[in-house]
């Protein structure tokens, strides 16, 4: 049973998680620009202020969404191994976001180590470019979008043509993304009058997903 859930009624808010370990503030220009792009394509009413929200604290289930970053460690802690296990499986949807663009890097390793200790060593999947998240706002038909890190052969010289996924009956609880859609998106929002494509579109599709799947 689902239990964490967004109701049209309330202001979304764009909630970032902090964890003890690692660099959890990253690309902090980032949240303004997606709330500037919800505001400009949707009928959403947000809240214009990220939320930081403590993850060893229960604060964490009152927000249908959270974004988690960083570049270095990732190892919770007791209570904030419960409260993200518990999260995931009652409703919530964590987008996370590797900043290292590496698969070889300590963000990458530690996460998903992390991941397979709570949900088990196979419950983050490759989800396939015709999944509903690339429909659920703007259409992504080759799947997720490239980012500029990539095609500049930063991090891991790699472009990543795929997301993974932890899913909880059929609906995807953890988002995963090596393709450093935070510093693609690390920007003032008013400066993307000068893109030939917006592209913060994509960021779109995963808010929309998260509140109405």
């Amino acid at each position: 049973m689902r239990t964490i859930q967004y109701h049209p009624s309330n202001e979304f808010e764009f909630a970032r998680i902090q964890y003890n370990s690692g660099d959890w503030d990253t690309d902090q220009r980032m949240p303004s620009n997606i709330l500037n792009s919800l505001i400009e394509y949707t009928s959403l009413q947000v809240k214009t202020q990220e939320r930081i929200v403590s993850l060893n604290k229960t604060e964490i289930f009152e927000c249908p969404f959270c974004y988690l970053s960083g570049h270095k460690l990732v190892q919770f802690d007791k209570a904030e191994r419960n409260n993200f296990e518990q999260y995931v499986k009652n409703g919530g949807f964590v987008f996370v976001d590797d900043c290292n663009h590496d698969i070889d890097a300590l963000f990458a390793k530690s996460f998903e180590k992390q991941m397979a200790d709570i949900f088990g060593a196979d419950a983050l999947k490759k989800i396939p470019n015709n999944h509903e998240i690339y429909h659920s706002f703007f259409h992504f038909d080759k799947g997720p979008p490239n980012t500029s890190v990539e095609l500049n052969g930063w991090g891991d010289d790699m472009v990543h043509d795929y997301l993974k996924a932890i899913e909880i009956d059929g609906r995807i609880g953890v988002l995963y993304s090596n393709k450093d859609y935070g510093c693609e998106w690390d920007y003032d929002f008013r400066n993307k009058r000068f893109l030939a494509v917006d592209n913060t579109k994509f960021g779109v599709n995963i808010i929309m997903y998260a509140l109405t799947a």
